[in-house]
């Protein structure tokens, strides 16, 4: 009679124990190499962002300024054509939070604790001192170096300035209709025998910054009225005129590097200058002229939630006695890693300017 084979209940019950530990084993190595997947690939999806984002802006910034490096145009407001129709508050190369006079912001807030950026330049050629307007004829003003100039499908915008600081002095950005040596002709610009005309180009840039909804957007008033492109909702909804560039950015902070002569050196604050009172257009003038730098902070989020608390204090930057970054706003923020990218932008075309 042949011998029963098979496993007793001891030895089942022992290899299903051995079986579950396996499975326990394995599904711990499972989850510990997801994790590190996750942190590793939100990480880099934060490089990634935040790198696109500060260079973004350190292109334009680089750039804010050009076309109008004079005392007799900075802080003077800034008429701007259809589509946007409004007039800016000041002509400065950039802005931060920038005000109407009635103290209502010029670009509508981003998400809470986030700075707003106002940068402004032009692509004109010839001198980006202006040229001096030595004849007026109607709308035909007598410049010296008229070839600069064009017009046609592609024409140049410009501004007509005093020939000094003037207090009340008002800008226009018009369009260049002909040109017929020595004349440039253009429309409602405002000019003044005397006075300065600078070329911007035939693609200038007033461009607006600003962090909505975790993602760092931009906006250019020569398109759209960026003013009046969000509603009135918290958050913000806002049109297609913004465009996001960069997502997963969760803050934005900002302050001028202000020169200071006597000794040399630069402190650096929040406090974008104003006319003085009594209105003192030089002194609002030199104030701009002495803003010679920008220091900028980006903060990127990985795009990874994690179950636990992975980050317990928000990120610092240089500038945080002034311009901590604050994300307490949002519910679980403590569940993501960040990465600050930070620098100073200096701003160059303020620098080719005679000192006050």
């Amino acid at each position: 009679m042949a011998t029963p084979r098979g496993f007793t209940l001891v030895e089942v019950m022992v290899a299903m124990v051995i079986g579950m530990i396996g499975i326990i084993i394995m599904m711990q190595v499972f989850a510990s190499a997801e994790g590190q997947k996750r942190t590793t690939t939100g990480t880099g999806d934060a490089q990634s962002n935040g790198a696109m984002a500060i260079y973004t802006l350190q292109r334009d910034i680089r750039e804010a300024g050009y076309g109008f490096n004079a005392m007799n145009a900075l802080g003077c407001p800034l008429a701007l054509p259809a589509p946007a129709s409004r007039t800016l508050t000041q002509l400065a190369p950039v802005i931060i939070n920038p005000l109407t006079a009635a103290g209502v912001p010029e670009v509508p807030a981003g998400d809470d604790n986030t700075d707003t950026l106002l940068v402004a330049y032009g692509n004109g050629e010839g001198s980006p001192e202006g040229e001096v307007i030595t004849a007026i004829n109607d709308i035909q003003l007598a410049v010296q170096a008229s070839g600069n100039y064009h017009a046609g499908d592609s024409p140049d915008r410009v501004i007509a300035a005093p020939s000094a600081p003037l207090t009340g002095c008002s800008l226009t950005l018009a369009t260049v209709s002909d040109v017929v040596a020595p004349n440039v002709s253009v429309h409602g610009s405002g000019a003044v025998d005397g006075g300065t005309l600078f070329n911007l180009g035939n693609n200038p840039r007033i461009l607006a910054y600003a962090v909505r909804a975790g993602n760092l957007t931009v906006c250019d008033y020569l398109a759209a009225d960026c003013g009046a492109a969000c509603t009135a909702l918290d958050p913000p909804t806002c049109s297609v005129a913004w465009v996001p560039i960069a997502n997963n950015i969760v803050s934005l902070r900002a302050q001028y590097g202000h020169f200071t002569p006597t000794p040399p050196t630069i402190t650096w604050d929040r406090t974008t200058p104003q006319q003085p009172t009594p209105p003192d257009q030089e002194n609002l003038a030199c104030q701009w002229a002495r803003a010679s730098a920008l220091r900028i902070a980006v903060v990127a989020r990985n795009s990874q939630v994690d179950q636990g608390m992975v980050t317990a204090l928000a990120p610092v930057w240089a500038g945080s006695d002034g311009a901590a970054i604050d994300l307490s706003d949002r519910a679980n923020w403590q569940n993501y890693r960040y990465k600050v990218f930070e620098t100073v932008i200096p701003l160059r075309n303020l620098g080719w300017m005679a000192p006050c």
